[in-house]
């Protein structure tokens, strides 16, 4: 249990996490004037949560084994795949998933207006597909650099 607890690489991308998931609040509030705490366990958005994660990973490895060490190229590798799959098949998903919600919406409508539904509840009940899945290349960028940039500084801190 101590070897876990003591599992700087771990606790670095666990907190690149956390840190970079809190951070799309006031960024979106900044944006919207609203709060939108679902923000908090959604995918997408800014920083790229994912990134962050891969990022501290492969950087508390480099720092803890050296940058010769397979241990990094794996996380390093894996890092790569996953902020390439954020801004690749994650995005595209995201933005199909938008023209799906335009065609179910612009359906129900064209149905409503043919003819009067005596209970529209039901079709209040049906939900949405998620439209942010993935992440643009920007929300990539700084989500990895949040990873690098807060792991450099627990390091600092913590060693």
């Amino acid at each position: 249990m101590t070897e876990l607890l003591n599992n700087f690489p771990l606790w670095a991308a666990l907190s690149a996490i956390l840190l970079a998931q809190f951070i799309k609040v006031p960024l979106a509030y900044i944006a919207s004037r609203r709060f939108d705490w679902t923000l908090l366990t959604s995918t997408g958005g800014m920083p790229s949560s994912h990134s962050g994660a891969v990022t501290a990973l492969a950087t508390a490895l480099a720092l803890e084994q050296g940058l010769g060490s397979p241990y990094f190229a794996i996380a390093a590798i894996f890092g790569i795949i996953v902020m390439f799959d954020a801004t690749g098949v994650r995005w595209h998903a995201g933005e199909q998933a938008t023209v799906v919600n335009q065609l179910v919406t612009d359906f129900n409508k064209l149905v409503d207006e043919m003819r009067t539904w005596p209970d529209k509840e039901e079709d209040d009940k049906r939900k949405e597909l998620k439209e942010l899945l993935g992440h643009q290349p920007i929300e990539v960028f700084f989500g990895g650099l949040l990873g690098i940039l807060l792991t450099l500084t627990l390091h600092a801190v913590l060693f």
